[in-house]
C-alpha cells in the first residue's frame, strides 16, 4: 500500500542506490542494436553542482535515459577535469593556512599535496551529480590526469609537435601577474571600465613636440617608435623625424602606418611592441625594438629608471603621472569609458607580456573542422550557433598551450645542454635520444616545467575518455559520439578544439549533433552571482523539493534560445505534478488495475477506453519527435498536458463511473486500460523525472510484470491506432459536460447541483452516443435525467455545441432569471476592466519602461478579461 503523501526524502537515495547496486546504467552489449552515446563535459575537480551544471546533466540525462528505453545500447561517459589554475589555487590556499607555500615545498611535495587533495575532495561534484539523478556508467569515471588521458595528451602532442603544429615561439601572449602565467585569448574576459585618457607630449625640439594619448603612461619606457597616418596631413612633415620619450629623453623615430587612427586621441599614436598586440605587428612590419619593463609579478624592471623598478605598475603610473606634470610634459587628462583584459581566474588586469611559450595552430586545423560542419557531418541546435561558429573558426589566432603552472600535464619536450629539443613519451625516450644525438650515455637533459593548458587535454575528451589511443570496446562502439551538450560559453574554449582534434587525431567529428543550451538566470532574468545575492543553489532545491521537481521545471522551461528564468512557484508547482502521479498510483492501486501485458488494443471495445489509446498514441509520437528535435520544453508540456489535463482530469473521472457500475466486463477491460496507460506514462515520464516513477514502477508491481527496471525496460510492443469514428465524440462529450460545468460557474450555480437535459435536437448519432455512455456523462456533469423538448419551463437554458442546442433545466429554488441579472452587472464590470487595461497597454510610456515580464501578465490579464466577456456574453444572448 503507497503511502498517503509523496514524499522525495524518502524515495530518492533509495532509488538511486538501487540502479548503482544493480549496475543499471553500464551499457548492455547489443551489436545489433543502434548505439547512444554521450561525453559528460566533465566538470572541474574543484567544482561544486550549480544551476548550470543542473541544466546541462538533466538534459543528457533526460536523452540518455530516452534512448535507453528505446532499447539503444547507451553510454553516459562521465569524469572530472583536472582544472590546472583553478585546483592549483585551492591547494595554494590551503596551504597558506598552514604557512606553507608550493615554492618552499617545491614541485614534487606540492604536486603530492595536490593528489591528496584530488583523492579526499574531488569527488565532490560527483556525488552532487548523483543526487541529480546522473545515469553515468561511473564504473567507467575517467580524470583528465588519469593514465590512459596522460597517455593520450603526450602521444597527440608529439603527433603534433611532428607535424610542426606545435612550436615554440618568442611573442607576445596574456599574462596574468597575479598567476604568473599565459592565458589563452578566450581565458580573457574585457570590461567595460571607467579611467584615464592621459596626453603626453613627446618633444621633437626646444619648439615643437607631438601629442599621443594612452591609458597607460607607465609603458613609455617601452616605447620603440610613434605611429601617425600616412594620410593625415597635420602630420605628414614630421614623418621620418624623431621625439624624445619624456622623463628619460629618449629619441624614437616618427613612422608612417595606416594603424594610428586620425580620428582617434591626437591621431599619433606610442608604439610599444613588447606590450600591446596591435603595437607588436606594427613593430613587425617595421622591424622596431621590442623593449620589456615588467617582471612577471607586474612590477616594473631595470629597464626603467631606478626610481620606478620594483614599483607595481599601477603604483608605478600614479608616481610617472605626477613627473610628468612636474616637467610640464602632460597635457591633460580625459575621463573614459574603455574596455580592459582581466584574467577570468585571478579578475586581475592582464598585461600583453613578451615571454617564449608554446603555441599551436589551429588555423590549419581550423579547415577541417569548418568542412565537417557544411558538410554537414555535425549539426549544431539551435542552428543559428552553426554562423557564430564559423566566424570564430575563420578568424582564429595561434592558441598558447603552454602555462607556467605546476599541476598539470608537464610538457613532453626536454632540452639537451646547448638547448637541443626532444620530443619524447617520457623521461627514458628522451634519454636515448639525447645519447644517440650527443653520442654518450647519460647526456645531461632537462624537461620543460611549464604544463599544458587545461583544455588541450580536455579537446581530447570524446575519444580519449573512451580509451584512445587503445582501442577498446568503448572506443570502437561509442565514437563518434552522439551528441554534445555543452553551453554557448564554452562553444569556442571546448567545442571547436574538440571538432579540430577530433578529425586531427580520428579522423572523424566527436559528435553528430551539438545542442547549445541557454543560461539559467534568476525569476528576474538576471545572471545569478553572489555580489547580487541572487544565487541559487540546486543541491537547496533538491533538498526541499526533490530532483525530479526541479529537473521537470528546467525540462518545461529548456527553450531553444531563451535563458531559463527560474522561480521556486515553478519548482512547486511541478512538485504538485509528482503529487498528482502518486496519487493517480494510489487510484490504480486501490481499484487494482493490474496490467495485463499482453493486452491487444484492437480487442478493446469501451469507447472511453478507445479513446485514451489513441489520445496516448498522439501524445507519445509527440514527445518522442521534440525531444529527438531537443525540444525539451514541449516535450514537457506535451506529457504534462496529456497526464494532468487528458488522463486524470477525464479518464480517471471516466473510468470511476465504469468501476461503481455494474457491468463486470466494462470494469474488467477499464482496468487492464488503465493499468496499462499507467505503465505507458511511467515509461515516458521516466527519463524527466526519474525516481518517482521507478518507486511506482516498482511499488505497483510493474516490475514483476515487465521482468525489468524500468530504467531501462525496452519493449517492442506497439500500440496499434483504433479506428472507430465514434471515439471522437468522446472530445465532444468532454466540450459538452465542460460546457455545462462553465455555465452553472457563469450563473452561480454550485457545481454538485443537478440539472436535468434535453438532447432531443442532436443527432442520431449524438444521442445513441450519449445514452450509451450515461454513467459517465451523468457522474461528469452532474446530470440527473434527460427530459423532452416540449416541456416548459422558466428554469431551462439553451446552449450551443458546435452549432447543436442541448436544454438545460435547473432545480426550481434556483431563479434563472435573478442569476441572468448578476451576469449583466458582471459583464458591465469586465468591460470597463478592459478598457482600462486597453488603455495601459496602448500607453507608450508603460511598454517602454515597463519590464517584459509586467506588460506580458497585462496582455494575458486583458486575453482572459475578453474570454470572460465572451463566455458571460453568450449566455446573456442565448436567454435574450
Amino acid at each position: 500500500m503507497l503511502e498517503e503523501n509523496y514524499n522525495h526524502l524518502d524515495i530518492e537515495d533509495k532509488i538511486y542506490a538501487f540502479w548503482e547496486s544493480n549496475k543499471l546504467f553500464e551499457p548492455k552489449k547489443n551489436n545489433k542494436k543502434k548505439y547512444f552515446s554521450i561525453v559528460i563535459p566533465p566538470p572541474n575537480v574543484t567544482g561544486n553542482l550549480h544551476m548550470g551544471h543542473a541544466l546541462n546533466n538533466s538534459i543528457q540525462d533526460l536523452l540518455v535515459r530516452f534512448y535507453r528505453l528505446k532499447g539503444y545500447e547507451t553510454l553516459w561517459q562521465p569524469g572530472t577535469d583536472h582544472a590546472g589554475i583553478a585546483t592549483e589555487l585551492v591547494v595554494e590556499k590551503r596551504l597558506y593556512e598552514k604557512n606553507q607555500s608550493k615554492n618552499i615545498l617545491g614541485r614534487e611535495k606540492f604536486l603530492k599535496e595536490v593528489w591528496n587533495w584530488k583523492e579526499h575532495s574531488g569527488n565532490l561534484i560527483i556525488n552532487q551529480l548523483k543526487k541529480l539523478g546522473s545515469s553515468c556508467d561511473w564504473s567507467q569515471t575517467r580524470f583528465t590526469m588519469d593514465k590512459n588521458m596522460s597517455e593520450a595528451v603526450v602521444k597527440v602532442f608529439l603527433e603534433l609537435h611532428k607535424k610542426k603544429l606545435i612550436y615554440k615561439d618568442f611573442k607576445l601572449s596574456n599574462w596574468d601577474p597575479v598567476l604568473q602565467t599565459a592565458i589563452s585569448d578566450l581565458e580573457v574576459v574585457q570590461k567595460e571600465v571607467e579611467g584615464k585618457l592621459y596626453y603626453i607630449k613627446y618633444l621633437i625640439n626646444k619648439d615643437d613636440f607631438i601629442t599621443i594619448a594612452t591609458t597607460r603612461p607607465e609603458t613609455i619606457f617601452a616605447d620603440s617608435a610613434i605611429a601617425v597616418n600616412p594620410k593625415d596631413k597635420k602630420y605628414k612633415k614630421l614623418i621620418n623625424k624623431y621625439a624624445k620619450i619624456p622623463i628619460i629623453d629618449k629619441q624614437i623615430k616618427i613612422i608612417a602606418d595606416d594603424y594610428a587612427d586620425p580620428n582617434q586621441g591626437s591621431g599619433a599614436v606610442k608604439i610599444t611592441p613588447a606590450h600591446d598586440f596591435n603595437d607588436y605587428d606594427v613593430g613587425l612590419r617595421h622591424d622596431l625594438e621590442k623593449i620589456n619593463i615588467l617582471e612577471s609579478n607586474g612590477r616594473l624592471n631595470k629597464n626603467c629608471p631606478q626610481k620606478y623598478q620594483g614599483l607595481d605598475r599601477f603604483e608605478a603610473r600614479k608616481l610617472i603621472i605626477e613627473d610628468l606634470k612636474s616637467i610640464n610634459a602632460l597635457e591633460k587628462e580625459e575621463k573614459i569609458k574603455h574596455n580592459v583584459p582581466y584574467g577570468d581566474r585571478s579578475n586581475s588586469i592582464i598585461e600583453p607580456y613578451l615571454t617564449e611559450q608554446w603555441f599551436l595552430n589551429v588555423k590549419k586545423m581550423s579547415v577541417e573542422a569548418l568542412k565537417a560542419v557544411k558538410n554537414k557531418k555535425t549539426f549544431f541546435f539551435p542552428e543559428s550557433w552553426t554562423k557564430t561558429y564559423n566566424l570564430w573558426l575563420k578568424d582564429i589566432r595561434p592558441w598558447c598551450i603552454s602555462r607556467q603552472i605546476w599541476w598539470g600535464h608537464q610538457i613532453p619536450i626536454w632540452y639537451g645542454s646547448d638547448g637541443k629539443i626532444f620530443s619524447a613519451k617520457d623521461q627514458n625516450d628522451a634519454q636515448k635520444q639525447a645519447d644517440k644525438f650527443y653520442k654518450k650515455k647519460n647526456s645531461s637533459i632537462n624537461q620543460d616545467s611549464n604544463v599544458l593548458d587545461t583544455w588541450f587535454s580536455s579537446a581530447l575528451w570524446p575519444f580519449a575518455s573512451l580509451g584512445w589511443p587503445k582501442k577498446t570496446y568503448n572506443f570502437k562502439r561509442f565514437y563518434k559520439t552522439s551528441v554534445l551538450v555543452t553551453g554557448f560559453d564554452i562553444l569556442f574554449f571546448w567545442v571547436a578544439r574538440m571538432m579540430m582534434m577530433g578529425l586531427f587525431v580520428t579522423k572523424k567529428v566527436p559528435f553528430d549533433k551539438v545542442y547549445i543550451h541557454a543560461l539559467v538566470r534568476d525569476e528576474h532574468g538576471q545572471k545569478m552571482s553572489k555580489s547580487k545575492g541572487n544565487v541559487i543553489d540546486p543541491l537547496d532545491l533538491i533538498k526541499k523539493y526533490g530532483a525530479d521537481a526541479l529537473r521537470f521545471t528546467l525540462m518545461s522551461m529548456a527553450s531553444p534560445g531563451r535563458d531559463v528564468k527560474l522561480s521556486e512557484e515553478r519548482i512547486k508547482g511541478y512538485r504538485n505534478f509528482l503529487t498528482k502521479i502518486w496519487n493517480v498510483s494510489k487510484f490504480c492501486d486501490f481499484n487494482k488495475c493490474n496490467l495485463d501485458i499482453k493486452i491487444d488494443s484492437k480487442e478493446v471495445k469501451l469507447e472511453i477506453n478507445q479513446w485514451i489509446i489513441n489520445e496516448y498514441i498522439n501524445a507519445k509520437k509527440n514527445i518522442d519527435s521534440h525531444i529527438k528535435n531537443f525540444r525539451f520544453d514541449e516535450a514537457s508540456k506535451e506529457i504534462y498536458n496529456f497526464v494532468w489535463n487528458i488522463f486524470c482530469d477525464w479518464y480517471l473521472e471516466f473510468s470511476k463511473s465504469i468501476f461503481y457500475s455494474d457491468n463486470q466486463n466494462q470494469i474488467k477491460e477499464t482496468k487492464k486500460v488503465f493499468g496499462l496507460i499507467f505503465s505507458n506514462i511511467l515509461l515516458t515520464l521516466h527519463p524527466f523525472i526519474p525516481f518517482v516513477t521507478e518507486e511506482l514502477w516498482n511499488r505497483l508491481k510493474f516490475l514483476d510484470l515487465y521482468k525489468s527496471p524500468l530504467i531501462n525496460c525496452y519493449s517492442d510492443k506497439k500500440f496499434v491506432v483504433i479506428k472507430n469514428s465514434n471515439i471522437e465524440l468522446i472530445n465532444w462529450l468532454i466540450k459538452l459536460v465542460s460546457l455545462i460545468r462553465s455555465t452553472k460557474v457563469i450563473l452561480q450555480v454550485s457545481p454538485g447541483n443537478f440539472v436535468d437535459v434535453c438532447i432531443d435536437h442532436l443527432s442520431k448519432d449524438k444521442k445513441s452516443f450519449l445514452e450509451r455512455n450515461f454513467l459517465i456523462f451523468k457522474k461528469a456533469s452532474r446530470v440527473e435525467n434527460y427530459f423532452k423538448k416540449d416541456e416548459k419551463n422558466d428554469n431551462i437554458l439553451p446552449i450551443y455545441l458546435d452549432g447543436d442546442a442541448i436544454l438545460i433545466k435547473f432545480a426550481t429554488e434556483i431563479s434563472l432569471k435573478d442569476q441572468i441579472i448578476k451576469v449583466k452587472e458582471k459583464i458591465d464590470l469586465i468591460k470597463n476592466t478592459i478598457i482600462i487595461t486597453k488603455n495601459k497597454l496602448s500607453n507608450k510610456s508603460f511598454i517602454n519602461k515597463a519590464p517584459k515580464d509586467v506588460v506580458d501578465k497585462e496582455k494575458d490579464i486583458l486575453k482572459k478579461l475578453v474570454n470572460d466577456l465572451n463566455q458571460l456574453e453568450s449566455i446573456i444572448s442565448i436567454k435574450n
